[in-house]
């Protein structure tokens, strides 16, 4: 168990945690939430012992195990790939260490032996000669093939070391791990390998992630940082969103009676509990759903962006065409005989296992580049909007207020107007008279949203807008895409904004495409399609 008594946490004046009082036991993972700027990253440091709190203390169930997912990529460059997996148990790699240290010395004396027969009894009751075979186990399953076990840190791609610190972070079945954006630069397989390992994990897990898929999948808690406290709520992400909202709904019903209020909300936990019954946590996370408890859904302090893409203009029955398109960058092909027609109303999710593709095909189909070859034809009716991955351009050296930043884009110049819509999009009062040069990265995707909303699109093209965003502003966009009246055109490393967005998925390679009306989880489940993807790259 973690025990963290009167946790606070001060930098100068402002206070990030103020008397945290709040436990974690084995069998449950917590997805830990919050703002951008709340503290999740820094209350998984204080945790590890990284950073120290300003008072109180955290105390740890003694002789249990911590592993905690590194986030630098260099640490371990001079080691070899299978080495690096098993220093994630410090204790067993001293041993190791120890041992060969001993074993090669030239002088090797009684005293030696004696101290060599104690490292073999620990090192065999911690399971050592399992440590290479289980390390390659990890590795296997994260997609790390053997032959690369062997190989110096330094020689993997960023991908790939992200992959082996994670088998890192896992190996030896820590008591508590903990883990800071786990599913960053893994692919969607890797991604469900590392879901069914944590479901079955048995032990304490906190986890950082703006993966709302993969916190639903993984999560039995909630431990929402909001106000400088911390408060856990039992449920996944899902649970705890959908509740919340209707927590707030219900408190501002005021006609509403308290029994009609505590019977919805009941009747809410049940339809949530069927649902989680059916989903694959059923069997190691059932738990969670008898401990639903009513008393603990409350309304949500969180702020939510107010996104709402409104079509100035019905868009005609031709939308946009694409015969024989393709593209080389750098003289490597990206993609090839892409032809495809687009329907009124479509809202298509793009694939490729290179996303340089989809983006250089978005900038295509936006105006920005052109193709090495084929056509792009547009209906006469399209008012298209972009939102790009890379919107440095839009920002840099740009010497405007926010106010007079958004101004460029609006048909309305009034002040007032444009105050009033940046507070929609949360940049209230001295917020919008920050300079546009020095917003952060969700700051800078919240304006390019608000540029693309004032546009009144019939089509939007949106190039991963999920980017930088906090888990809140997420949820606004995904909202906002799943009610939008018009065609959109996307790509999101998002599982859930994929999923419940789109009703066609278009997948394109060096090779050719595949095209298909389904939601993304079934894309991905077709067994029907899968010879027809791998195609696309071989």
């Amino acid at each position: 168990m973690i025990s963290v008594s009167n946790l606070s946490l001060r930098y100068g004046k402002r206070v990030l945690f103020d008397e945290v009082n709040v436990k974690f036991v084995p069998g449950n993972c917590y997805g830990v939430i919050g703002a951008n700027g709340a503290g999740k990253s820094t209350f998984i440091k204080i945790l590890s012992g990284e950073i120290e709190a300003t008072t109180g203390h955290v105390d740890i169930e003694k002789g249990k195990r911590m592993s905690v997912l590194k986030q630098n990529h260099f640490e371990f460059d001079q080691f070899p790939v299978l080495e690096t997996v098993i220093m994630g148990n410090k204790v067993l790699y001293s041993i190791i260490k120890e041992k060969e240290a001993i074993y090669a010395k030239e002088d090797f004396t009684d005293e030696d032996g004696i101290k060599a027969s104690e490292l073999e009894e620990k090192y065999g009751e911690m399971e050592g000669w399992n440590a290479e075979s289980d390390a390659a186990t990890l590795l296997s399953g994260l997609g790390i093939t053997e032959e690369i076990h062997a190989k110096l840190m330094h020689e993997l791609s960023n991908n790939q070391k992200v992959r082996v610190l994670l088998a890192q972070a896992l190996f030896g079945n820590p008591d508590i791990l903990l883990m800071d954006e786990p599913t960053n630069d893994l692919d969607v397989e890797t991604i469900a390998w590392l879901e069914n390992f944590l479901i079955n994990f048995e032990n304490i897990v906190l986890v950082v992630s703006h993966d709302r898929h993969f916190l639903d999948a993984v999560c039995t808690h909630v431990a929402d940082i909001d106000f400088n406290k911390i408060q856990v709520f039992t449920g996944n992400y899902t649970f705890w969103y959908q509740s919340s909202q209707l927590a707030l709904r219900q408190r501002s019903d005021q006609n509403k009676k308290a029994e009609e209020k505590k019977k919805e909300l009941m009747d809410f936990i049940q339809r949530f509990s069927a649902n989680v019954a059916k989903s694959k946590q059923a069997t190691s996370r059932r738990k969670m759903i008898e401990k639903l408890d009513i008393e603990e859904i409350k309304p949500s302090t969180r702020k939510y962006p107010g996104i709402f893409f409104t079509p100035e203009r019905e868009a005609g029955d031709q939308v946009v065409s694409t015969e024989n398109l393709s593209y080389k960058h750098e003289g490597v092909k990206l993609f090839s005989n892409v032809n495809f027609t687009v329907n009124k109303g479509d809202k298509i999710a793009f694939l490729s296992k290179n996303v340089l593709a989809i983006t250089k095909l978005f900038e295509c189909l936006a105006g920005n580049e052109k193709p090495s070859g084929g056509t792009i034809d547009w209906g006469v009716t399209i008012k298209k909007t972009y939102i790009p991955n890379d919107n440095s351009h839009y920002f840099e050296g740009i010497n405007l207020s926010l106010v007079d930043w958004l101004r460029q884009y609006s048909a309305e110049k009034d002040e007032t107007f444009i105050r009033g819509f940046l507070g929609r999009m949360l940049f209230s009062g001295e917020e919008s008279l920050k300079m546009a040069k020095v917003l952060s990265g969700g700051e800078k995707v919240r304006c390019m949203l608000s540029k693309s909303m004032l546009e009144s699109p019939n089509l939007i093209i949106a190039d991963e807008p999920t980017n930088h965003l906090d888990l809140e502003s997420i949820q606004s966009l995904n909202n906002s895409f799943i009610d939008y009246k018009g065609t959109i055109l996307f790509y999101s490393h998002d599982h859930e904004f994929m999923n419940t967005v789109a009703n066609r998925i278009i997948e394109i390679g060096p090779n050719g495409m595949v095209d298909k009306f389904a939601t993304y989880d079934q894309y991905l489940e077709d067994e029907s399609v899968i010879e027809r993807r791998q195609a696309l790259y071989s």
